[in-house]
Order: C-alpha cells, then structure tokens, then sequence
C-alpha cells in the first residue's frame, strides 16, 4: 500500500501472535488468508516461519512452486484493499487473533480464524457466551424451549451466540436480543441467510454482533457451514442442543465443541420426535442434561464479570466445583477425530493405509471418516486417497 502508515484499533498485547497495528499489516494479514490453499493451519505455520505476513507473501510462490504448483500468485493487494472498503461500508470492523475486540475463547481454540468481520456492539465479545443451536424444522414445544433459555441465559449475564438459522436459532436470538446475543455467518457479514432474518440481523447488529471470517458479499455455501459452526463452538463457554435430527449440523457444532474442550449440554426429547433424536444421543453418550436454565448456570460459572484480558494467558474458566469426568464415548470420538486429522496432510494417503497406522479396527475408523468428511475437515479423492482440508 502506497501512502502514509494508518494506525488500526488498539489490540491486546497478552495473546501470543502479535497481531497487525498498522493498516498496510492488516491488508498483509488479509492478502495471505485469502490467498489459495491458505487455511488457517497454513497461514499460523507461515507466518511463524517468515515472521511476518509480508515475508509469508513474499516466500509463497516459492513454497507453491516446491509443491508443485508452477504459476501461483497470492491473493491481490487491490482486492484486500477493496474487501476493507466493503466491509467497513456495510458497518463492520475487521479484527486480527489477539485484538481486544476478538472474542478471547475463540482465540484459544487450535488454528482460530486469523480474522474476523464484526458489526455490532463489540463490547459483547468479553462476556461470557453459551452457544444455543438446534433444528431448523423445530416443534413449538423446542422453540419454546429455546425462547426461555434464550432469554434466562441473557438474563443471567451470558452472551447467546447462534447461527441465525431458522428454528431454534432464530428463537434463541429473539429472546436474548435485550441482553446481547451473537450471530455467526456463514457468508458475508453483510449478506443475511436466510432473507427471512433480515430485520432480526438488523436488530442484532444494533444491540448485539454480527460474526463472519468470510469476505462481505460472500453467498453462503455448504462448505461454509461447518466452519460457522466451529466458530460458534469456539466462542462459547457450552454448547447447547435444544433439538437436533440424528444427522444434523447441530451435532457437528457439538462434536466441535467437545474437540475444543467446551461442555456439551443437551435438551431431552421424546424418543418417538426424530427432532429430538441427536439430543437423546447426545445424553445417553454423557453430555449433560438440561430442564432448564439453572442446570446450564449450576454448570458454568457464575456469568457475574466480563471477561478479562489475562484470559489470553490462561485454560477457560471451570466451574466452582470440580466438573465431571467428561463424557466417555464423546470424548473417546473426539480422540479418533483428532488422531485422524493429525496423520493427515494435504498429501493425500490411502485409507488402508491410515488405518493400519492408526492400528484400529477399520468398522470404528471408517465410520468417523465419513463424519469428518461430511464435516468438510477432509476430502476423499479417487483411488481410496484421503486428504485434510485447511
């Protein structure tokens, strides 16, 4: 960028990656994530290799080239400055890992998204959150359910985050909406999915937030939805599950909220409600059950304090009490999950193969492969080669 150094907001100094303070360092921090086969993961390795965003641009057509990849151009300056034009035109800010108004829990979880578009109150990101999710297609009897512990859990000092979905997200949002409650995007922070919420998202980004790492203008797709969904699980102390079918993307929010430590709470359900079906697995595999909201309050601690900055240096806070032991069978999935992603690489490898170095029964790997394929945190590709997605 040409020009005189503009400064950007004031940032936390405790979070360990130091993030950008100048505009010219932010637009290096936005070039490099959205440059191609740049995740997470890849761009947190480069930066700590190079030292910088800059340097990482500068040594990334050198690192494509010994891939393989011949012609490799990294993301355009003139689009990352038009991304900031954009973004902060619909009312948003864009916020590095390590800024104050970052959500701190968030920062804490493996590989959290470098960046992040936010509109709204960002005051809110230093309270305590509880993520409430659940189906789409809910029952009167589930989206009472979540209006009361929406706005119960508001009332109590946390924060509700959510993912504007219809249903059970929609009904959490409304109720906590006089307390403070967050929606995570799938798309754009401005492009509002489904239209139905417009006028919800609206009120959302006056009293509350507005949360997206993709690029404003951005039309969801499916492959967006689980990274949304991580983000949810990550901002939050719990995750809650009011109603969710067997195979839902409010499972997979809660399978990603056990990966990062967090509680997994659940709503019971009748057993003959298909709605309720994922809830009752999720009891009966250890998470917790939940009547109402002083089970979530008697759980976490007490919402009484925002959240203070040395939260950075230290493991999220625990209840009073000594927690149970975490669940058995979720957190043995969790484990797999975890040994399944750290032998894969962008490389693809066979799967016989990464079973037979995993030295576990192909009927309990296999399974858990589909899962996280169906997650999106891996690709399958022809000739039986798994890879993992950034």
């Amino acid at each position: 960028m040409s020009g005189a150094a503009r400064p950007v907001d004031t940032y936390s100094s405790t979070h360990p990656l130091a993030p950008p303070t100048q505009e010219e360092d932010l637009v290096a921090w936005l070039r490099l994530i959205r440059s191609r086969r740049v995740g997470a993961t890849t761009f947190y390795r480069l930066l700590s290799e190079h030292g910088s965003a800059q340097a990482a641009l500068d040594h990334l057509p050198e690192v494509a080239r010994n891939a393989g990849e011949k012609k490799y151009t990294p993301y355009p300056e003139t689009l990352a400055i038009q991304e900031l034009a954009q973004g902060r035109a619909s009312g948003a800010r864009l916020e590095a890992v390590g800024a104050v108004s970052y959500p701190p829990a968030l920062a804490q979880i493996t590989d959290p998204p470098p960046l992040l578009w936010i509109r709204g109150d960002a005051a809110l990101t230093r309270r305590p959150m509880v993520a409430l999710v659940g189906a789409r297609n809910a029952s009167s009897l589930g989206t009472r359910m979540a209006r009361r512990l929406g706005g119960e859990l508001g009332e109590a000092g946390f924060v509700v985050v959510s993912g504007l979905a219809r249903g059970i997200d929609t009904a959490a949002h409304l109720a906590a909406l006089p307390h403070g409650t967050a929606a995570v995007l799938a798309g754009g922070v401005d492009v509002i999915y489904p239209a139905e919420n417009a006028a919800l998202a609206d009120d959302i980004a006056k009293s509350g937030l507005l949360i997206s790492e993709q690029p404003p203008g951005l039309q969801p797709q499916a492959r967006h939805f689980p990274r949304r969904n991580r983000i949810i699980s990550g901002m939050a102390q719990a995750v809650l599950v009011v109603e969710a079918a067997a195979k839902s993307g409010s499972l997979i929010t809660a399978r990603d909220a056990l990966d990062q430590g967090r509680e997994v709470l659940a709503v019971p359900g009748h057993p003959f409600d298909a709605r309720a079906s994922g809830c009752n697995m999720l009891i009966r595999d250890g998470a917790t059950l939940i009547r109402g909201v002083d089970d979530v309050i008697e759980l976490l601690q007490p919402a009484t304090a925002p959240v203070q900055q040395d939260m950075f240096d230290q493991p999220p806070a625990l209840p009073a009490e000594t927690p149970p032991e975490r669940p058995r069978a979720l957190a043995e999935t969790a484990q797999l999950h975890r040994q399944i992603l750290d032998r894969l690489g962008p490389s693809p490898l066979a799967e016989d193969q990464l079973i037979r170095d995993l030295a576990l029964p192909a009927q309990s790997v296999t399974p858990q492969l589909l899962t996280l394929e169906l997650e999106g945190r891996i690709q399958r590709q022809p000739g039986g080669l798994l890879a993992r997605v950034n």
